[in-house]
């Protein structure tokens, strides 16, 4: 018989604020939750342009000032020669508005998980998943000791190609094609407008994704880079710092650097047998704009109150869970597929259709900036081009 502390309902593996958020969810409804998170430090190091919409942030907690590092007004957006868009925060999208200070935030939302009744242990890797009869036997390592903990459930929020989704039988693995490779630095003394956020496109700057800065305060920013593997020619910090030499960026003043990987390509099925992913894990990660920090939290809701309801039901089996995949389509997924739709679109224009493009759209009286809005406009001014995407926009 297996000691009673051993056991729980849930366990989350991942403290980002898609584990967080299933943890603090699942705790509230009632269940015995444990989330582990591998690092010594919740929410660190940061891989992200820590950008968030204020409207989604502010309907799934509570904002704090604490974790707010800049407000901006919105997003200027450069074609590959230069050609701007300004766009208002609430018609840039989920990444622009709040641009927040990871480190805190992320520890912030733990501890809430925690406030919830979540049992919370830092510096614990998870090393394996047997499945039982009855329960799954997950296999965990703390500062060299080795121990097991028993759950009905398991949620994946452990980031690109989930070794829970793996060991689960949920095929995680990206292709070239799928995957962004990212860059960051964290620059002061930058002389941008420090009230917006900054893109630039085009595939001889970044090919396959695009240059961004967020605004942090104080004259720092997030300067980063995204690349697909399968069109860059070179590293994609190498790309960044073309880029920073030829904007006169003086990168003597760089504080903190980070890299890694955010999935642009929707999973169909991130639900299987007593198991749920979450964030990146389930590659909920926008095919645009890279970013992932409200669908990882709406996810993370939705994950916590389907692990609650199957307690409930005491129905672990994949027919069951299935419920979590209809419930985040509904919620943000048509948006992930019709994207996804448009960045396959975009990855074979050239940079001087790029061009094109923004001036056509800077030409539109569009009250409306929002993805969806330009792109109407453009299929309207540019039938041949996007006329195969009119079923997902018009």
């Amino acid at each position: 018989m297996n000691d009673v502390d051993d056991v729980y309902d849930v366990v989350v593996v991942g403290a980002g604020p898609g584990g967080s958020m299933a943890a603090k969810t699942a705790a509230e409804l009632g269940l015995k939750v444990l989330m582990v998170e591998k690092r010594q430090e919740i929410g660190a190091p940061v891989r992200c342009a820590e950008g968030v919409s204020k409207e989604e942030l502010s309907s799934l907690v509570d904002v704090k000032k604490a974790w707010i590092a800049a407000e901006v007004a919105g997003a200027k957006i450069y074609s590959p020669s230069n050609e701007v868009i300004t766009l208002s925060a609430e018609q840039a999208g989920n990444e622009v508005g709040y641009i927040l200070e990871r480190k805190i935030f992320d520890r912030w939302l733990a501890k809430q998980a925690a406030k919830a009744g979540a049992e919370v242990m830092v510096k614990t890797t998870a090393i394996g998943i047997e499945k039982k009869k009855e329960s799954l036997k997950i296999k965990l390592r703390r500062m060299g000791e080795e121990f097991d903990v028993y759950a009905s459930i398991v949620i994946g929020a452990d980031g690109v190609e989930s070794r829970v989704g793996k060991w689960m039988g949920i095929d995680t693995t990206l292709r070239l094609n799928e995957i962004e490779s990212c860059v960051q630095y964290l620059i002061t003394n930058l002389k941008y407008d420090m009230d917006y956020c900054h893109f630039w496109l085009g595939h001889n700057r970044s090919p396959g994704g695009y240059i961004w800065m967020f605004p942090k305060g104080n004259s720092s920013g997030n300067f980063g880079i995204g690349v697909m593997p399968s069109m860059a020619k070179k590293p994609a910090k190498a790309y960044l710092d073309d880029f920073l030499e030829k904007e006169g960026v003086d990168t003597t003043h760089v504080v903190e650097v980070v890299a890694g990987g955010v999935p642009v390509s929707p999973m169909e099925k991130a639900s299987a047998e007593r198991c749920l992913l979450v964030g990146d894990a389930a590659r909920h990660a926008d095919p645009i704009t890279g970013g992932g920090i409200i669908n990882a939290m709406k996810g993370g809701k939705i994950a916590g109150e389907v692990a609650a309801e199957a307690v409930k039901r005491n129905d672990f089996s994949a027919k069951f869970l299935s419920v979590y995949d209809r419930r985040w389509k509904e919620d943000f997924g048509k948006t992930l597929e019709r994207n996804k739709a448009l960045q396959k679109k975009l990855l074979k224009m050239s940079d001087e259709t790029m061009d094109k493009l923004v001036r056509c759209l800077k030409d539109c009286d569009l009250k409306d900036m929002s993805v969806g809005s330009i792109v109407k406009a453009l299929i309207k001014k540019n039938p041949k081009l996007f006329w195969d995407l009119k079923d997902l926009f018009l």
